[in-house]
């Protein structure tokens, strides 16, 4: 499985190669599409969950990985501004990135929901990177979440569900904890529904002043409730800049440089130990 991987040469693997629990209650076949005024490339109806591994070349990684969570409202995935780029970026920089492609709730005759099937998704990408992590260069107590808009919902409930995996599982992988170590909530959605506590994984937030209130202006309290329960916790809020910019080549000015700001997040607090 492990084999065939190297940085340059990104692999899919699924997170359920026999099919993914309640995934045969599901008649709609996946699309694709780009969008042409961005060029991204757009997934829906997504039946076979699969994360893409970015991993760094072994001389530069850093012994962190993160699952990516990119957004599209519940409805599709926009994969490439808020998944592919921003993984690439970690690679290159010595984290090991994994693009989740996540069941979707709020498609058109959706048989999933957030909850069941696309946490499902999120927690079964951690389970399956902590159980790799020797062989992809990765510490297993290093191994976070990062989720822009809807996948910033995701990543947020992966913060707040999780366990430490089921001991006696023939699943290998399902014997692996779904703990994220940390999680980078970029712009998400549904904030009303996060819940932090003292055991909450430390926080990376990032946001657009123009973007809609209830996340420039909720994600500022969120960033207290962190404070409150003395949760490691870090805030950027870009002036001038609204929602979904991700990592893209027109990015100009301070909002291109999160990345790095991420990257040193990530350095300050431990997370860079081989």
């Amino acid at each position: 499985m492990c084999s065939a991987f190297a940085a340059d040469t990104p692999q899919v693997i699924l997170l359920w190669p026999n099919g993914a629990p309640g995934s045969e209650k599901d008649t709609n076949a996946e699309t694709m599409r780009i969008d042409p005024a961005t060029g991204n490339h757009v997934f829906t109806y997504v039946q076979n969950p699969s994360i893409t591994a970015y991993l760094p070349t072994p001389d530069k990684a850093t012994g962190a990985a993160v699952v990516i969570a990119p957004g599209g409202g519940h409805r599709e995935i926009w994969i490439d501004h808020e998944g592919y780029n921003v993984a690439s970026w970690l690679s290159e920089h010595g984290v090991a990135a994994f693009v989740l492609k996540y069941r979707l709730s709020k498609a058109t005759n959706s048989v999933y929901t957030v909850d069941r099937d696309e946490l499902d998704d999120m927690q079964r990408a951690i389970r399956l990177v902590r159980s790799q992590a020797s062989e992809w260069n990765i510490n297993p107590h290093c191994i976070g979440v990062m989720g822009f808009s809807a996948g910033g919902e995701l990543a947020f409930l992966a913060g707040m569900n999780y366990d430490k995996g089921a001991t006696d599982a023939t699943d290998p992988i399902q014997r692996q904890s779904s703990y994220p170590d940390f999680q980078a909530l970029m712009y998400p959605g549904n904030l009303s529904r996060i819940k932090v506590s003292a055991k909450s994984p430390p926080a990376f937030l990032v946001c657009g002043a123009n973007d809609r209130p209830d996340i420039s202006e909720g994600l500022p309290n969120v960033y207290l409730e962190f404070k409150k329960d003395k949760v490691p916790v870090e805030l950027h809020i870009y002036g001038g800049v609204g929602h979904g910019f991700g990592v893209r080549p027109s990015n100009k000015g301070v909002v291109a440089e999160w990345p790095e700001l991420f990257d040193e997040w990530l350095a300050q607090n431990g997370f860079f130990k081989k």
